[in-house]
């Protein structure tokens, strides 16, 4: 048969109404041999070249679309409105397949199940020394938590080029070339799929990287030249179980997809008392296989997780010994240990140490040991290879808050003053006072030692919770003070409240003075040298210079600082202040020397238990005189705490009198 004979009777068919499964046998039959033998360079020429053939293509379809089209070439005749009449079932199909796509497509949102954590993480987090740090198991807030819906199945997931095919995935198969065709076929029950003119493929069992060689070589047995793509369109859905200790056991359905990964984040992972170290895929046929969690929360390997396939059971075993890790670690938590797991394994999985964590130790407090010594220190890293029991609590140790002693500490000091050099100093450990005027470069000739003012932060804090207190009893006596008198005229009700509102802005007066960390240098006026004090790490020396000037305040006539000259008594300066007014309480008054000493007459050396004391005793630069105000005897200021143990506790001193004068 010649190709002119060929073309004649194509086109008398295309005018003739008829069925098309006539016309495609004959043209099976008859043309496409003849077409293979006579004219298949040119037809490979135009398909090499991307170009639609203009004669002699056949479409493939399949046999419910071929009727279809074969309806619409009978109906043409009809008019427009019946053509499209005809297309309205084909749409809605195509809405309904976009629906069902969409469906298959939207993240499945699981019901969330709060977490409940075990009996050893609540025992574990009360040794936690930050509440605010939760302890749980480690992976449970990522497994259970409730902040990502959990997707089905890797829905709208590309599908792996390993994946298996199975019965119910439907594939999508196109043809271009001498044959055309999009078809969609489904795997049966038979593992086949069925393409018109070519008939039953078996695919079940094909990876997907297969799949296309697979049906090209079986479309070739009836075809020639062409080119075939063939994927997975629709994954099929499959029934596994999730049993044992998990969050939400039950029976899932997933896609062909799936993996043991999969099922286990869509079943929330395991409970307080499902393992996280060995979780079993059973499958009927095969021995069970272990999948150990921490492989991807830890390193990010899942090169152990599995395909799922139908019936299949993941089940979650008991729990095994678990460790808790707390303190200086960058993930505290409890852990899961394997038979074989070390004290430095452990210490991996949770991180390694923070950077002011004590990386030379560990301690560890045992459940097996409560009633004997309980905790244990193990010496890294001698000791990281030892074996953590069940329910021990492993505690890393913050270098900052387990400060080393001072003896084996460097010493931050800050030196001012009359020195040559002043500034801040590093100093070897065991260094004093003598040392860092050294490193300052010496006194320089107008440095007053005995003067010295040296601020010590520990000193300051003790100072501030000692003298909080005392102004907190102070202010209860005076209260209970006032609630016991009483007054029997008018007058002694003014003189009353009178005393009561001064002693209140004293009160309020002193509250305003803070303790200043100073800590008292036992020497002489005429000392040329600092003592051989041990130093801290933060202290502070301040050398002032030889003062000219000697103060005299409280309740005297003329308030104010008058120069030393030559010196003197302290009589003598009280005098040039004009001395004592008649309210004032002359058997308290006292002194505040230069170095933060206090002379007063409540001491039991008695000077100034008479007004020969203060002709006695000789002034100093520096000294401060204080006169107080004679107050009610019966007061718990005069009775049971004087001014000499307040200023003199607490390290006031002269600026603490200048505040009260005020």
């Amino acid at each position: 048969m010649t190709q002119s004979t060929l073309t004649s009777i194509c086109n008398g068919a295309n005018r003739r109404v008829g069925s098309v499964f006539a016309l495609a046998s004959l043209l099976t039959v008859m043309v496409m041999p003849t077409l293979a033998a006579t004219d298949s360079d040119a037809r490979s020429s135009n398909a090499s070249n991307g170009s639609a053939e203009p004669s002699g293509v056949y479409r493939l379809e399949s046999q419910r679309k071929a009727s279809e089209s074969d309806r619409g070439r009978n109906s043409r005749d009809r008019g427009d409105d019946r053509a499209r009449d005809n297309d309205k079932p084909r749409e809605k199909d195509r809405d309904r397949r976009s629906d069902d796509d969409d469906r298959r497509e939207r993240p499945v949102v699981q019901p969330t199940t709060p977490y409940q954590p075990g009996e050893f993480e609540q025992y574990v987090q009360g040794l936690v020394e930050n509440k605010d740090l939760v302890i749980e198991r480690f992976g449970a807030r990522l497994i259970s938590g409730d902040s990502v819906p959990v997707v089905d199945a890797e829905s709208g997931a590309l599908v792996p080029p390993d994946y298996v095919i199975g019965v119910g995935d439907e594939l999508r198969v196109t043809l271009w070339g001498s044959v055309e065709g999009d078809l969609n076929p489904t795997v049966d029950r038979l593992g086949r799929i069925h393409l018109p003119r070519v008939g039953p493929v078996m695919v079940a069992g094909l990876r997907q990287d297969e799949l296309n060689a697979t049906l090209q070589s079986r479309v070739a047995q009836v075809f020639k030249n062409f080119k075939l793509s063939a994927s997975i369109d629709r994954l099929r859905t499959m029934r596994v179980y999730v049993t044992g200790y998990a969050q939400r056991p039950g029976a899932y359905a997933v896609t062909g997809a799936a993996s043991l990964i999969n099922a286990v984040m869509l079943s929330g992972g395991p409970n307080a008392a499902g393992s996280f170290r060995r979780i079993e895929l059973r499958r009927a046929g095969a021995a069970p296989v272990a999948f150990d969690l921490y492989d991807l929360l830890i390193k990010g390997d899942r090169s152990s997780d599995r395909r799922l396939q139908p019936e299949d059971v993941i089940h979650f075993t008991a729990v095994g010994e678990q460790v808790g890790l707390i303190g200086s670690v960058n993930n505290a938590a409890v852990f899961e240990l394997k038979a074989g797991e070390t004290v430095a394994d452990l210490l991996a999985m949770g991180g390694g140490f923070t950077a002011v964590a004590d990386r030379s130790r560990l301690l560890i407090e045992r459940l097996s040991q409560r009633s004997e010594q309980r905790v244990v220190e193990l010496a890294l890293p001698q000791q990281g290879s030892q074996l953590p029991r069940a329910g021990d609590v492993v505690r890393a140790v913050s270098a900052i808050t387990a400060a080393q002693p001072q003896q084996r500490q460097n010493k931050r000091v800050r030196i001012e003053g009359e020195v040559l050099r002043p500034g801040e100093y590093i100093l070897p450990p065991g260094s004093t006072l003598a040392d860092a005027v050294t490193a300052a470069g010496g006194l320089t000739p107008g440095a007053f030692p005995f003067g010295a003012e040296f601020l010590r932060e520990s000193v300051r804090q003790q100072q501030e919770m000692n003298y909080e207190r005392a102004m907190r009893d102070l202010e209860n006596e005076l209260v209970r003070s006032a609630s016991t008198q009483r007054a029997t005229t008018a007058e002694e009700a003014t003189v009353q409240t009178a005393r009561q509102t001064s002693t209140g802005k004293l009160v309020e007066r002193m509250r305003t003075v803070r303790p200043t960390g100073r800590i008292v240098l036992q020497m002489t006026p005429s000392a040329t040298s600092l003592p051989a004090l041990a130093l801290e790490d933060g202290d502070r020396l301040v050398i002032p210079a030889r003062p000219s000037t000697v103060g005299v305040f409280g309740s005297v006539f003329n308030a104010g600082s008058f120069v030393f000259g030559r010196g003197g008594a302290l009589q003598d300066f009280l005098q040039q202040a004009g001395g004592p007014t008649r309210g004032a309480d002359v058997g308290s008054t006292f002194v505040v020397r230069a170095n933060g000493s206090v002379l007063s007459a409540r001491q039991s050396s008695g000077w100034m238990s008479s007004n020969s004391g203060l002709t006695a005793i000789h002034a100093e630069p520096g000294d401060t005189i204080f006169v107080p105000e004679e107050l009610n005897k019966s007061t718990f200021v005069q009775s049971a705490r004087d001014w000499t143990q307040i200023f003199y506790q607490f390290g006031l001193g002269a600026a603490g009198l200048k505040a009260l004068k005020n």
